[in-house]
């Protein structure tokens, strides 16, 4: 698989949290050659089922992107926004974006220039409250294309940078989109998998558990032997703590956390060893902070792991990755799910 390729389609389709059709859509026609069956369920989230041998796993990666949502169109064509995630407010004066409306409307977020700005300012990120998009359209105009509640994106280029590395918007959580397809297309109907492409992990938490919980009372599926949830998490940058970042390009991240099965953490480990597959370690003292967290939960308990992609710059339109990272997380998910599935049968 080319991961340049596939991280171009699905950081480009589209998908702000509660929004999320147009990624989904992407996502599941690239999955699709893989799978024997591939649906999306109410919520929006993308269900793929490998009927294949052995105990059933499960691998969760979440589909929808921070943005921003439409509170006011204003009589000057500008346009009030407040956040729809976790976005990061001291990124925001001057991007480029595009609110998603009857038709796309592209638009700046204003800033005031620093010549201009009161001293109170000096060095303060203004919340969104105090930010608008300037469209310029007219009012008129500006009302026949965008509706309060659009959601908006950041523009962004998707950038092939040295090294095998990739920067765009959206690779939170795209990338572990596309790691979940290249181990489908690894495990090449060799292992009984479920995929779920979950929805509003960055607004709610909750598209993992509901997309389960949906199959498995619809007896759809069996309740997972396993399950893991594969996300991305914070690569070093200066200016960052060593002990609580990993490096890009040293291989995924291997969560270990009191909501995890602390035997799952132990067998990926033992995976990457075995196999000799590069990893890092992820410690936590509590909650992960990503859709594990709902699936452990889940049904009266699921045997839940975490697997984590470094990145730089999360939440920001220009996230990075190295590719060799995602080729080593779905060789090391594939590995694992066809050693544990042997010992289990």
């Amino acid at each position: 698989m080319d991961f340049s390729t596939v991280l171009r389609t699905l950081t480009e389709a589209p998908g702000v949290s509660g929004w999320e059709t147009g990624a989904a859509q992407s996502a599941a026609e690239l999955l699709k050659p893989y799978c024997d069956e591939v649906s999306c369920n109410a919520r929006g989230s993308v269900l793929g089922r490998i009927n294949g041998p052995g105990p059933l796993f499960l691998l969760d990666a979440h589909i929808d992107q921070i943005g921003l949502v439409v509170t006011e169109l204003c009589p000057d064509g500008f346009v009030r926004f407040d956040r729809c995630g976790g976005v990061d407010i001291r990124t925001l004066g001057g991007l480029e974006v595009v609110i998603h409306g009857t038709e796309d409307v592209y638009g700046i977020i204003e800033t005031v220039p620093p010549h201009l700005s009161n001293p109170e300012d000096k060095g303060r990120a203004k919340p969104c409250t105090e930010l608008a998009i300037d469209t310029g359209l007219s009012e008129q105009h500006l009302r026949e294309r965008a509706k309060l509640g659009d959601r908006v994106t950041f523009l962004s280029r998707f950038l092939e940078l040295p090294n095998g590395q990739i920067s765009a918007a959206a690779l939170d959580d795209r990338a572990g989109v596309a790691v979940l397809i290249r181990t489908a297309e690894i495990l090449e109907h060799r292992a009984n998998l479920a995929l779920t492409f979950s929805v509003q992990e960055e607004v709610a938490g909750n598209g993992a558990a509901t997309a389960l919980g949906h199959e498995v009372l619809s007896e759809k599926w069996d309740i997972p032997y396993t399950a893991i949830a594969v996300d991305v998490s914070f690569a070093w940058t200066p200016g960052c703590s060593r002990q609580e970042t990993a490096e890009l390009g040293k291989g995924p991240m291997i969560g270990c956390s009191p909501l995890l099965s602390h035997s799952v953490f132990e067998g990926i480990k033992q995976a990457a060893v075995e196999h000799g597959t590069p990893y890092q370690l992820e410690i936590m003292n509590g909650r992960t902070g990503t859709h594990a967290d709902e699936i452990a939960t889940s049904l009266g308990g699921v045997t839940t792991g975490l697997v984590s992609i470094p990145l730089k710059y999360m939440h920001t339109p220009a996230e990075v990755i190295a590719t060799e990272d995602l080729e080593n997380t779905a060789r090391l998910l594939a590995d694992y799910i066809l050693d544990e599935g042997g010992r289990a049968v």
